[in-house]
């Protein structure tokens, strides 16, 4: 029901894209969130935006250099990633919940995407 697209490989200093869309529902009520997974790793929470996009939240290692946005409109999600560095490279995945603010947590969040692969080459 989440659709994620925009990983890839890119060397550090880098920037990426990524976008969730929703598939078969809608998502505009909800509070969003990007989390990771590197191998071997708990998937971690990365960055969180309220139902009306006006609060964000980001994980310590990533604020300054990625930016949580929302087209409610499109019922799109976006995590633009600048200055990426190697330990950046993991799966991403976006997640919806009702909770909100949006928590930190996965066990919090109803649905989930397939995941896309960042990879940060030095």
């Amino acid at each position: 029901q989440l659709v994620e697209s925009g990983g890839g490989m890119v060397q550090a200093g880098g920037s990426l894209r990524l976008s969730c869309a929703g598939a078969g529902r809608t998502f505009g009520s909800y509070s969003m969130g990007w989390f990771r997974q590197a191998p071997e790793k708990e998937k971690v929470f990365v960055s969180g935006i309220n139902w009306s996009g006006v609060a964000t939240y980001y994980e310590d290692s990533v604020k300054g250099r990625f930016s949580i946005s929302r087209d409610l409109a499109k019922d799109t999600l976006y995590l633009q990633m600048n200055n990426l560095k190697p330990d950046d490279t993991a799966v991403y995945y976006c997640a919806a919940t009702e909770v909100a603010p949006p928590p930190k947590s996965a066990s919090q969040y109803d649905y989930w995407g397939q995941g896309t692969q960042v990879t940060v080459s030095s």
